[in-house]
């Protein structure tokens, strides 16, 4: 009786967190790359889900695209590393707030719900610079 108590606490406190909930999915890999979630790596394949917090990197030959559940759409070149550090999303009002930081390489965007229901709500912020999302496409190089 209380193992089965246990479990369901558990599992309740596990879907009630949202930095467990998923945020988007892998859609393409190319190449090495990989997932950095909480100090472990993680093999992206197609419908693979992302989490808040998650870091993508990619080696000198890989590429990964992702799509998000607001729509918006990334694709990360070679030699990048990219932080999902913020996302929240209502998809009742479509009002959230999406933050990525690129510390290297490229990362071309498409902007989903969100910016649409905000544009201040999706930053992407680079190791010099803050940019805020005012289109609906652009790409972001770190050298």
């Amino acid at each position: 009786m209380i193992r089965r108590g246990l479990i369901t606490f558990a599992l309740m406190l596990a879907m009630a967190t949202p930095a467990l909930a998923e945020i988007g999915r892998v859609k393409r890999v190319v190449g090495q790359a990989w997932i950095e979630r909480a100090g472990q790596r993680v093999a992206p394949a197609p419908g693979i889900p992302l989490l808040k917090g998650d870091t993508l990197v990619t080696g000198r030959d890989g590429r990964l695209a992702i799509t998000f559940i607001d729509n918006s759409r990334f694709s990360a070149g070679p030699g990048s590393r990219i932080a999902l550090s913020d996302f929240r999303f209502d998809d009742t009002t479509h009002k959230g707030a999406f933050i990525t930081r690129v510390d290297r390489g490229s990362l071309a965007v498409v902007s989903g719900q969100i910016a649409k229901e905000d544009p201040k709500a999706m930053q992407v912020r680079t190791p010099t610079s803050l940019l805020g999302v005012r289109g609906t496409r652009f790409v972001v190089m770190v050298p």
